[in-house]
Parts: C-alpha cells; structure tokens; sequence
C-alpha cells in the first residue's frame, strides 16, 4: 500500500514531533510523522526538561527564546498539559575568570532584549537557599527570570496533538525500514506496513539517526553517551519558599540542580571518563531504556554539590535515571540539508532537545518551505563536518565534548582529540618555529607564534594574555616589513567545461572574470537573497575557474554548485583542497622577496592588484594571486603541498635580508578589522550582501539565484546595516556577541571583534537596525557587563582608498 505525504517526518521525539508541527503552522498540513513505538520512547522521556534564555548569541539564543515563549503558550492553544515552571534559571560564578564568563553571557543576552541580570553572592543565597554561600565561595550569578523547566513528554505530546489539529498525521508503532530517492526525486519511506511516497524526508531519528542515514549513503557524526541525573528524598527546606528555585547551573560539580516537586534533582555531566553507547548502532526495539548507575562516575561531583549545599547531604536519593543524550562532535544540533541529496533534510543530534526542539522545528520548516531559513545556520549545517569525520573522530570528540558541557569555556579554546587530521607540507616549519597552533576545518593552522622565551602554547581568558603583545609584532611585521603565513587551512575547487562559466555565474552574485588571471571576490546567495558561501573565483583557462572558500565551507559550498548544477551544460567538477597549500607572503617589501625568487616579472604594471597568473619560484611551480586580506601588498602562493615546504624554506632565506617574520591568524584577524574586511561571521545566512554592504559585488544586470529578493531589498533598503565600530574600551577587549546599544535600546550585536593593534583601536562589526547607524546615534557596547561608547567609522581606519594594495 502507497500513501503520498508532502514530508515524511521520521522519529517522535521533541525534534520530530516540532518539525511536522512547524510545517502544519506554514501551511503544510499533508505531512506524516512515523514513529516505530510511542512518542517520546526515546530520548525525550527521561529529559530534565530543562529550557533556558541565558545563552548568548543571536541565533541560538533566539532559538531558547523561542523554546521558552512556545512552552509557555502551547497549552493554551492545544489543551496538553505540559507543566510549565517559570521558576528562572541561575549560573553560579565561583573565581574572578567565572564572573567574567557570566558577564560575557550577559553580554551576549542583552542583544536580544531579554530580562537577565547580573546578581550578588548574597542575592544567589536568596534564590536558592541550599547553597552554602561561603563554602561554595560563590562570587556572583548570573538570572534570567522568564524561563525554567517543562515536563518533556507533554511538551513533546503538545506540538504532536498542534500539528495533527492543523491536519497533519502521526503514526506511532510503525518502524521504518528503508529510505530511497526515487528516480524522479521523490522519496520512499518504507515501514513494516505501507511505504510513503513525498517530495521531502526529514530524519528526525534520535538515537537511531546515524542508522536511518546510512540508508541514504550519510554517515553521520552522532555518538550517544549516557548521562545521570538523580533525585533525593524530600527536602524540608523548600517547606515554605516563596518561591520555586530557579534550575542552578554550577561547574563546581559539573551539573544542575532543581526542584522536582518536594524532592531535589541534581544532573550530572561526568568528567573522567563519559561513556558512549551503541557505536555499531542503536538496537530497533531500544524502547524507554535506561542503565544501571555508574556512580564511580557520578559521585564525586554529587560531592561537590553536597559541599555547596550541604542540605542534600542529609537527603536519600530515591531514583537514579541513567539514560542516552546524542552528541556531535562539537555538541551543536545536526540541522538542515544532506550532503550532496535534494530535499532530505536532517533534526537530529540534539544534546539538549527539549531546549532547542522548538526553535529548531520552525527554523527547518521555514528552511523546507521557503528554500532558505530566515536566521544563521551555520553552527547546526550538517555539512560543517568533513568527509573526514568518521566514527572513530566522531565518538572521541563527543567524549571530550561531554566532559565540557558545563565546564567554564574559555575564549579560543581548542579541542585536543583527534588533532592533525590534515597538514600542510609546511606544518613542520611553522612548527620549529613554535607556532600555537588552531584547527581549521580539519587543518592545523598556526595562530601565533611564541618567542623564545615563551612557551607555545594557547594563552586563553577573557583578559589579555602575553600573547598580546606577541600578535601586535606580528601585525607590525606585516605593516612595515613583511612576513610569511600558511594559510593551507581552505577548500579548493576546479570547475571547468563548456557549461563553467554559466553555471557559476548562475549560482554567484557576482560576475566571473572573462580574462585569463583575473579574479572575482563573490558570494553564493539562496533563494531568499540571504548567503550560502563565499569564494574567490579565478579564471584558469577558457573554460576553466580555480575556486577558493574557507575552510568549513568545503561541503556547504561543494554542494551549493554540484547540487544547482541540475545536468545543464558540460561541467566537470574537483575537489583539490588537500592536495594545494597555500603561502601568503605579505608586506611593503612582499614584491622585492618574490623578485629575488623568480625570473618572471612580477612588478605592479605585469602582476597588478587582483590578478593571478603562474609563476616559477625557485624551480617550484606557483600559481600566485595578487589578493590581500591584510592589507598590504602580498602574493597569496598555491602550490602542491607537497613542495610547499620547500616553498616556505626558499621564500624565508629570500626574506631575512628584509626582516622577514612568521605571521598566524590572529594577527591576520587584527589586520582584516583595520582594513573593514568581512569575515565568515558577517557573512553568515541571515544576511544578504546589502545588509553586509558588498553591493559592489553583486551584479543586478545578469541572472542569479536570489536576485529577485535582492533587488525588492535594495529599493526598500535594508532594515539592519553592518557597521565597523570603534569602541573607547580603555585596555579591554570585546569578544564577538557582545551587545550594541542605540539612545539606549538594544540596537544589534557585535558580530567579530578585535584590537587592530596598528591603529590602536578596538574594532567591532556589528549588525544595526537602520535607525541605529544614523550620525547623531548615542551608541554603546557592552563589555563584561560595563557600556562604553563607539562610533561607526565611516571608511576603514587603515587605507580606505586602498592606495597600498595597488602600489
């Protein structure tokens, strides 16, 4: 038996139950969500329930804004209880680095409106009455008022009986067996009783996720681990509260406590020694399962909660759920397309679900309704993981992510499993040049470089560190001599054939240049006009282009061409990334080392600015672009990685008689801000190039994807602008997130930041509402809790005419 369905939604957990329920509220009712037991039987059950806005960032917190607003009124709108406690939620700060860190979050909330508050030590005694104040040695908190916990099955239950009222259909007790493309796109989902036939399918799977996938050829990075929570006897000090404690997060004893009726509940994320279940894949009929408790695991950090209330010591524990979480390697949501497959789309690898399972519902329907989602994706795109994140890379890092969760996070800090996946031919001499290195993309890319006297390692905080002044000589280095960079860490793609050309000029804002050696900076844009990528673009040959990305875009964009291609016309497409490095030689005297090194001509009349061509250097074959994001004159060198460190050796023996130094990215960083150079947080998918002010490289008189949006945006102007700020911060640093003020009001939110140690200035990007970039605008950022002022720069502090680039 064949039943046709618009979207075939698989798995009935809070994320698939949001997902139908947000298609049904965009007017896409003929859906099917397809259960193999009851709703909730995997994952959701056995959540805390806990949802929270005290979460920086725009687009996540958006999404637990959302999460709160939807609990707290969907019971109205379907009739299903699902047990609302707006009870607030508290982060206990015990060191001056953790007061910073809340502030930071506070910061970050701000931007969004939302009513959060930094609080005393003894204000955290008044809300939550267990904590021993002095023996916990609390110093502040951080409180948001308007959020708490829900019961997780009635909130799952709720946004399931809200879609089937708007007509959609849940099937419950019906495994799927099989998903496959039909030859004319559709797709079929088989179950043990019908098959279903729809334009779209949505895994929404949980802890079968990874298996449902395979089905597809995916292999998707999700690892479950077991996680504990346990709840005590009564406790007679919530006898006669006023109030209801609001759910405590403290990395003391690396969990969160709240109130479950009388009793307590304390949750636990272990640190030594987290353990992954079902790596060869979930059993079908695992039903409401649970495991025994492993309290090796789990009772020194019930310890640690005891020292700091020491009431709970006193209390029995009367249940102990050990039950499975989803993880990914980087502990974010896997939410959006497939990789390299139209209209399947993936909700899974939520490690909070009940949390992120409304926002992420709304988000994916739009994204399937309209073609694009209407907020930043970029941190849950499924393609963010390589082709090289397997099994292996993907359970050690979940490991290690689990083992952060609550744990202060520092700025910058890295992951330490599964490093070196790739290296570029020059990693063993930035090495003995004790460079600190950072991943990018699965490459290891050097941030900076530690003198001698220092060692080479990461210096992470929320204050400035020693390598301060370190990064500040690099970016000098840059200005005012010149220095050498691997910046090996991007993709790199070939496309050619008679249908190239139109092709990428179909799926690129911009035009591609018709001259051999010329280049186009471009962004790639969806239906909506908003950024799907951005690339630079060179023409190779007649009917060939070399194609340049960062990094974590290599899957995003691949498939953004591959997948529109669509047949039409002769195109070939390569992957090249590991198999070129790139050097970037940059500085005043960048040209006279090239020179030194070469026969070719390389001076500014034959090699201008924004042109390539190939260039013997040294017996070494480089093909060599005149583009500069620091800047400065500099030649970007690509070359087999396997000679790029014979390339690295022969242009810095070249360089010492010019005061040639090492450069990483973060100097890099500091250099683009001063320039007013974009990055990928500005260039992210809820912006379009108007709103990033690229206009110039968006071509209205041919054809593209999004420009029907673009040009209806253009006559009525954007509603956000980017601006460059400059803020008056007196020795302090702004981190990204950071919330901008106009007269007042929340305006926006600081996208990047840096020092631009060169113009002595601390710079910000920040999307504004157009009411907000105005002149006479009183603007305010602020940082660590305190506003300082900032003013919009009207060009880049450094060079707005770019008369250095052109020399």
């Amino acid at each position: 038996m064949v039943e046709h369905a618009r979207v075939a939604v698989i798995g009935g957990g809070n994320m698939g139950a949001s997902v139908l329920y947000h298609l049904a509220l965009e007017g896409w009712s003929d859906c099917v969500l397809l259960e193999k037991a009851e709703l909730t039987s995997g994952a959701t059950w056995h959540a805390a329930g806990l949802v929270s806005r005290m979460v920086g960032g725009v687009t996540l917190g958006g999404l637990h804004d959302y999460a709160v607003d939807l609990y707290k009124s969907i019971e109205g709108k379907t009739g299903q209880s699902v047990s609302w406690h707006g009870c607030g939620s508290l982060r206990v700060a015990t060191s001056r680095e953790h007061v910073d860190w809340i502030s930071h979050v506070y910061d970050g909330v701000r931007a969004r409106n939302v009513d959060v508050e930094l609080v005393s030590a003894d204000e955290v005694g008044r809300l939550n009455p267990l904590y021993d104040i002095e023996a916990a040695g609390v110093r502040a908190g951080l409180l948001t008022r308007d959020d708490g916990h829900v019961d997780p099955t009635g909130a799952c239950f709720a946004m399931a009986k809200g879609a089937r009222d708007l007509g959609s259909e849940v099937v419950r007790n019906s495994r799927v067996t099989g998903v496959r493309q039909l030859p004319g796109g559709e797709w079929e989902v088989s179950t043990q009783e019908r098959t279903y036939r729809c334009e779209h399918v949505v895994n929404a799977g949980g802890y079968h996720a990874r298996r449902i996938g395979a089905w597809s050829g995916l292999d998707l990075p999700i690892t479950t681990l077991q996680h504990h929570y346990v709840v005590t006897d009564d406790v007679p000090e919530f006898d006669g509260m006023d109030h209801e404690i609001p759910v405590t997060r403290d990395d003391a004893f690396s969990g969160y406590l709240r109130r479950e009726q009388k009793a307590a509940l304390i949750g636990i994320y272990d640190q030594q020694g987290p353990k992954p279940l079902w790596l060869e894949g979930c059993p079908w009929d695992s039903e409401n399962e649970l495991f025994d408790p492993d309290w090796n695991n789990i009772t020194p950090w019930l310890e640690n909660c005891f020292k700091s209330c020491p009431a709970l010591e006193r209390r029995g524990i009367k249940r102990v759920v050990n039950g499975g979480i989803t993880y990914t390697p980087d502990g974010a949501m896997i939410l959006g397309p497939a990789s390299g497959l139209r209209n399947h789309w993936l909700a899974c690898g939520a490690t909070v679900g009940i949390a992120w399972g409304p926002g992420a519902g709304r988000t994916l329907a739009r994204w399937i309704v309209h073609g694009a989602p209407d907020v930043s994706t970029r941190a849950f795109d499924p393609r963010r993981f390589g082709v090289w994140v397997d099994g292996d890379y993907a359970c050690e890092r979940a490991v290690e992510e689990y083992s952060l969760r609550i744990r202060m996070p520092r700025p910058h800090e890295q992951k330490w499993t599964k490093r070196g996946i790739k290296l570029s031919g020059a990693h063993g001499r930035t090495k003995a040049l004790r460079a600190v290195f950072e991943e990018a993309g699965g490459w290891e890319r050097p941030r900076w470089y530690a003198p001698a006297a220092m060692a080479a390692q990461d210096i992470t905080g929320y204050r400035r560190g020693v390598d301060f002044a370190v990064v500040a000589a690099e970016c000098k280095a840059v200005r005012e001599r010149v220095a050498l960079g691997d910046f090996s860490a991007f993709a790199k793609f070939e496309v050619s054939g008679p249908g190239a050309e139109a092709l990428l000029n179909r799926v690129c804002a911009n035009r591609m240049p018709r001259l051999n050696g010329g280049t186009a900076l471009t962004t790639l844009l969806n239906e909506r006009g908003f950024i799907e990528g951005e690339a630079i673009v060179v023409r190779v040959g007649e009917e060939a282009f070399y194609m340049v990305t960062g990094a974590p875009s290599q899957r995003r964009v691949w498939d953004w061409i591959t997948v529109h291609h669509r047949g039409e016309g002769d195109v070939e497409f390569a992957g090249v990334t590991d198999d070129i490095g790139i050097l970037t030689l940059a500085g005043p005297q960048a040209r006279a080392v090239l020179t030194d090194l070469t026969q070719d001509d390389v001076g500014n009349s034959s090699f201008p600015w924004l042109t390539a061509r190939d260039v013997q250097v040294s017996g070494i074959k480089v093909y060599a672009l005149r583009l500069s994001f620091t800047g400065e004159p500099a030649f970007e060198l690509h070359c087999a990685n396997r000679d790029l460190g014979t390339l690295w050796d022969c242009v810095w023996e070249a360089g010492e008689a010019h005061g040639i130094a090492a450069f990483g990215s973060y100097a890099l960083n500091s250099l683009r801000m001063e320039k007013g150079y974009r990055g990928g947080a500005e260039l992210a998918n809820d912006a379009t190039p108007l709103d990033a002010g690229l206009e110039r490289f968006v071509k209205f008189d041919k054809e593209f994807i999004g420009r029907a949006p673009l040009e209806r945006q253009k006559r009525a102007g954007p509603a956000y602008s980017l601006a460059l700020l400059d803020i008056s911060a007196n020795g302090v640093d702004a981190l990204g997130g950071e919330a901008v003020f106009a007269d007042g009001r929340p305006a926006g939110s600081l996208t990047s930041a840096a020092y631009g140690h060169c113009v002595g200035k601390l710079l910000g990007f920040a999307f504004l509402r157009r009411d907000a970039v105005l002149p006479d605008a009183d603007l305010q950022v602020s940082i660590f809790g305190e506003l300082y002022p900032a003013t919009i720069l009207p060009e880049p502090p450094l060079d707005p005419q770019n008369l250095r680039l052109r020399a």
